[in-house]
């Protein structure tokens, strides 16, 4: 009778082939830089009410939410595309992007930083930012004006 060879088996409820999460959380610094970035590439698409919170310790899947909020369900996926094609080309990459291209709310998953694009009616509707009113907010710079 033939022995058979020893197979490292997964743990209990892991699978072999599971992918590990592509991004591993960042320093505190990456993840403000990160936010602020968004907001930036947000308000370069026009996008309203951009509040960057800082949620650091209060909850384990991200250190900042950034909301902002669109005139339509194509001004919110273009805001939606501006912000993770722009914090791609600045080496952040997303792990998930819902919502698109419905439009009506879009999550983005920087995993540090987790961005929610609305339509007004949407935002008015979840409340997040009554939902987070007693979390520290961080100072969104005003948008570069041209001359005019």
């Amino acid at each position: 009778m033939k022995k058979r060879a020893k197979v490292a088996r997964p743990a209990a409820g892991r699978t072999r082939n599971a992918a590990p999460r592509p991004a591993q959380r960042g320093q505190a610094g990456d993840a403000k830089r990160m936010a602020l970035c968004v907001a930036e590439a947000g308000l370069d698409k026009k996008a309203t009410e951009i509040e960057i919170i800082d949620v650091t310790g209060k909850v384990d899947y991200a250190d900042y939410l950034v909301l902002m909020t669109g005139n339509s369900d194509r001004h919110v996926a273009a805001i939606a595309e501006a912000v993770d094609s722009t914090l791609a080309k600045r080496g952040f990459r997303s792990i998930s992007i819902e919502g698109l291209p419905r439009g009506e709310w879009v999550l983005i998953d920087f995993v540090d930083v987790v961005v929610h694009v609305f339509q007004e009616r949407s935002r008015a509707l979840y409340d997040l930012d009554g939902l987070w009113m007693d979390a520290r907010r961080v100072e969104v710079p005003e948008a570069q004006s041209g001359p005019a």
